[in-house]
């Protein structure tokens, strides 16, 4: 586990895109296959993205997939696929072909066995899950990760790359990827903001298993965290 911490939430996301960038300058010749996550906080990283990285991004040389999804509408305002769609996806030059988004609207655990199957199509396989090129993560104030929430423990472990889950909070339904299939992950990246974070990242730092977000970072090789300074204060 490697920790990076900035002064702020918008040096943290711009770190984040500049080891994309940088991950990505490797091999020039490579496809990077990479799975985003919604919420605030990548929200800044997308707008940071399309307004001062559009030129320095070789674009058609990115596959984007998502983490998790919202059972709405792609044109919902929860929508994961919808946010990403206005604040990156229609401003930079991807085309259809790049981008494959889970179907919120669609059944969740029909959608959750259409989307495996195209991941396992279109990635290598390592121990029968798809390898992702680089997972993007966030954390909730519960420790949830990839709507993997505590008490779902069990789609840690799950067989299937992808399935149909929900909030038990509010019982919003959910298509989330398993925690093998992101542990199967070639990097895995946290990026976590806020002082309303400062518990989950300690709790993630040192308790071990206890909380998805906590399992995944100490069962992920390699996996890198983006905190800023409020993120990072109870460390």
């Amino acid at each position: 586990m490697k920790l990076m911490k900035y002064n702020s939430a918008t040096e943290t996301a711009t770190a984040l895109i500049e080891r994309l960038l940088a991950l990505m300058s490797e091999d020039t010749n490579k496809a990077y296959h990479v799975a985003l996550s919604g919420g605030s906080t990548p929200a800044l990283m997308f707008d940071i993205w399309a307004n001062e990285y559009i030129d320095k991004t070789d674009w058609k040389r990115l596959f984007i997939y998502w983490v998790d999804e919202r059972c709405v509408p792609p044109e919902h305002s929860d929508s994961n696929y919808g946010m990403t769609k206005k604040l990156l996806l229609d401003r930079v030059p991807l085309s259809e072909d790049q981008v494959y988004r889970i179907k919120g609207e669609d059944n969740p655990n029909v959608e959750a066995e259409r989307y495996s199957a195209l991941a396992s199509k279109q990635l290598p396989e390592r121990d029968g899950f798809p390898v992702f090129d680089v997972v993007f993560l966030g954390a909730g104030d519960d420790g949830h990760t990839s709507s993997i929430f505590p008490g779902q423990e069990e789609l840690l472990k799950s067989a299937k790359p992808f399935v149909g889950c929900f909030n038990p909070y509010n019982g919003q339904k959910r298509i989330a990827m398993t925690g093998q299939t992101i542990i199967s992950a070639d990097l895995v990246v946290f990026l976590i903001t806020g002082q309303g974070k400062a518990d989950v990242v300690a709790d993630m730092y040192s308790s071990g298993d206890v909380g998805p977000a906590a399992y995944i970072a100490h069962h992920a090789s390699p996996v890198e965290i983006f905190l800023d300074s409020a993120a990072a204060s109870k460390l």
